[in-house]
């Protein structure tokens, strides 16, 4: 057999390799450079990465809209395993960005008095006198960064995916970092470790299922190709059941992903055990890369057998959207209400999936239910990263207060972080002005297009619960007294202070001109097939 050497579009791809150079750099760097100097060569290194990463996204995007007339035209790329199409490119720079947020926050060391929130030696058993030795020596937890940076490489490679080997092997890449994230806590090691193990366990849970699921696709299609899937599915060649049931557990992996019920168990525990920095990242870009490999999946590979899984997304967003809103109410903890709020926003995106996927089936002026997820997880993505960020700022001696009665007078503590902090909640219920309720009515008018107006229906009345338990905490923070010495409230560097203020001018810039992200997520397109 003679060999054919592979084509590879580097031209195109670039900033997905930027991204995986910079993280095998930071292995090096790991290795050779003094522990004293890791922290800042590590920093530095990542944020350029992701800020070259970023801007070749916007040249390899503006390339693909030069040759589309206005609307981004895609190829297949690395021998038909990668779509490099508008929304592959537009997820990417929305992941770059949260990815840079990320970063600053993880870099933080003001808030823990001159070191990071990350344990200063993983390996020490929590309690143990080598973990006070690894504290009082101020030791950093550098290698979180190239950790994070695989986990970038991993959400850019997600949604691009064109088929199932590497749609796998990218779910992979971008799981296993996180697993290892959600442990390294400085504080509450027991209670991070806890929520690594349970990430962990379910996440590998869960990829058995996908795995299972894509053996069953093949033996359908014989072959992993989702055009060849979905060549397959329109001509019908095999056998039926073998398509169902496949179908069914690759959801399952994607649905655990997303944090959908009913497989939204994790969400809850690791969100509240995991470091704050890292939830926040994890919250926002997971979602986005989870939900852009989602679209890809059912609207490519599955686009011809829409009539089947729709049902199925239906009862999956009316039960993920009812048990984030009502579960939510009973949370005592800031990070664990913020979790199911996430479970909820998850059955929103849902809803926004039933629409219309192509501009064929729309009137005039209708939104494509690309266009809204899309929008949507811009919206989501930046109001949850600075949702978080405020939350690292509530503490004490002890680390970061996190019960909702230790936030009771906030507002008169520190009128400008429980104001940010209430603005992001109202941007998550959905009030005008914000850039949740813009990203609602997106999704909405998407999923009405469509017929789905059970699910719209849904959706509206769990918006009205979920807006109960979100003025519930604004209503603690300005009418509630202290509890003990009240609030206290710590005084971060630049680098939290900016991605909060980053967070809170998005938001608002959405709710009142939401036009430029909308016209870009048109100029995006539909995914190529």
């Amino acid at each position: 057999m003679e060999f054919v050497k592979p084509t590879i579009e580097y031209s195109q791809l670039w900033p997905l390799f930027v991204v995986f150079g910079v993280a095998c750099l930071g292995v090096v760097l790991e290795a050779f450079l003094p522990r004293g100097r890791r922290y800042l060569a590590q920093t530095v290194l990542a944020l350029a990465g992701l800020v070259t990463a970023l801007v070749g996204t916007a040249l390899v995007g503006a390339d693909l809209v030069s040759l589309g007339d206005g609307v981004a035209r895609g190829n297949l790329a690395m021998e038909g395993t990668l779509a490099l199409d508008g929304p592959t490119v537009f997820l990417w720079g929305v992941v770059l960005v949260f990815a840079i947020g990320g970063v600053l926050l993880f870099a933080e060391r003001r808030l823990e008095g001159g070191v990071s929130a990350f344990a200063g030696q993983a390996a020490a058993l929590p309690g143990t006198e080598a973990e006070r030795q690894a504290s009082t020596s101020g030791l950093d937890h550098t290698e979180v960064y190239p950790l994070m940076m695989f986990a970038v490489f991993g959400m850019m490679m997600f949604p691009a995916a064109n088929d199932l080997l590497t749609l796998f092997v990218a779910l992979e890449v971008l799981s296993l970092p996180l697993y290892l994230l959600c442990g390294l806590a400085r504080r509450r090691r027991l209670l991070s470790q806890e929520a690594a193990l349970k990430y962990f366990l379910l996440g590998a849970f869960s990829s058995g299922f996908f795995l299972y699921g894509i053996a069953l696709i093949y033996g359908f299609a014989g072959s992993m190709e989702f055009g060849a899937i979905n060549e397959a599915i329109r001509n019908d060649l095999g056998n039926r059941n073998l398509l169902l049931v496949g179908m069914g557990m690759l959801a399952v992996g994607l649905f655990f992903k997303v944090g959908a019920a009913p497989f939204q168990a994790w969400t809850p525990d690791v969100y509240q055990g995991a470091p704050t920095a890292v939830t926040a990242f994890m919250a926002a870009g997971t979602k986005v890369a989870a939900f852009g490999a989602m679209l890809r999946l059912f609207y490519v590979a599955f686009g011809s057998d829409r009539w089947t899984w729709q049902p199925m997304m239906w009862v999956v967003a009316i039960l993920t959207m009812v048990v984030g809103a009502v579960l939510a109410i009973a949370q005592t903890d800031v990070k664990r209400m913020l979790a199911y709020s996430s479970v909820a926003h998850t059955g929103f995106l849902l809803t926004g999936v039933l629409g219309a996927q192509s501009v064929t089936e729309l009137a005039d002026g209708q939104l494509t239910s690309t266009q809204a997820v899309l929008f949507y997880l811009v919206t989501y993505g930046f109001a949850t990263m600075g949702a978080f960020a405020v939350v690292t700022l509530v503490r004490d001696s002890g680390g970061e207060q996190t019960h909702m009665s230790r936030w009771a007078g906030l507002g008169k503590e520190s009128p400008l972080v429980a104001g940010v902090f209430a603005f992001f909640l109202l941007a998550m219920a959905g009030i005008p002005l914000t850039s949740g309720f813009i990203g609602k009515w997106a999704v909405f008018e998407a999923a009405l297009s469509a017929g789905a107006w059970p699910v719209v229906l849904v959706a509206v009345l769990t918006s009205v619960v979920a807006a109960f338990f979100y003025v519930r905490v604004i209503r603690m923070m300005y009418f509630s007294d202290p509890v003990g010495d009240g609030p206290n409230v710590a005084h971060p560097s630049v680098l939290t202070a900016v991605t909060i203020g980053v967070g809170a001018a998005v938001t608002l810039a959405l709710g009142v001109v939401p036009g430029p992200v909308l016209d870009l997520a048109g100029v995006a397109g539909e995914f190529i097939r």
